[in-house]
């Protein structure tokens, strides 16, 4: 039994050591932009940790014309993954790769007319966070941010 613990307690202390070398070596990488005038921003669009993916909260901002996707919650909803998707391609990556959204809407009484567009692009099912929300910027009736894996 004494052999055992000894065992037991040279496996836990490789595995925490292990664990802190890991994180010691994660390289945290800040992307640009692909738009060099989204650099302006005081946040990074981006941020690279190992093969994780921390993506800035995205808007229905249809960036060719400078202004909110028409149509409501449903049109601010599907230029938001549209945003979310031209991220993640910038970086190799797909909606597939996404493990994690937060949603921040600005009535929850859009949920329904939201998550009807969602399902339509998230079909792995990433995990989810939901909530509402007043002030979302420039009038944006729709936030969401990912976390994806390479």
């Amino acid at each position: 039994m004494k052999k055992l613990n000894q065992r037991l307690l040279i496996c836990v202390g490789l595995l925490f050591s292990t664990m802190v070398i890991a994180q010691e070596n994660t390289e945290i990488i800040f992307h640009k932009p692909e738009n060099p005038a989204r650099a302006k921003a005081p946040f990074s669009e981006v941020v690279q940790a190992g093969n994780l993916f921390f993506l800035a909260g995205q808007i229905g901002m249809d960036r060719s014309v400078g202004k909110l996707a028409e149509n409501g919650i449903t049109g601010e909803t599907e230029q938001t993954i549209k945003n979310i998707q031209g991220v993640l391609q910038h970086h190799g990556l797909s909606l597939d790769n996404v493990v994690k959204c937060t949603v921040i809407l600005s009535d929850i009484n859009d949920f329904k007319a939201f998550n009807e567009v969602y399902v339509k692009y998230f079909t792995k099912k990433p995990a989810r966070t939901t909530y509402a929300a007043a002030g979302l910027a420039v009038g944006a009736k729709i936030e969401i941010d990912v976390i994806a894996v390479k």
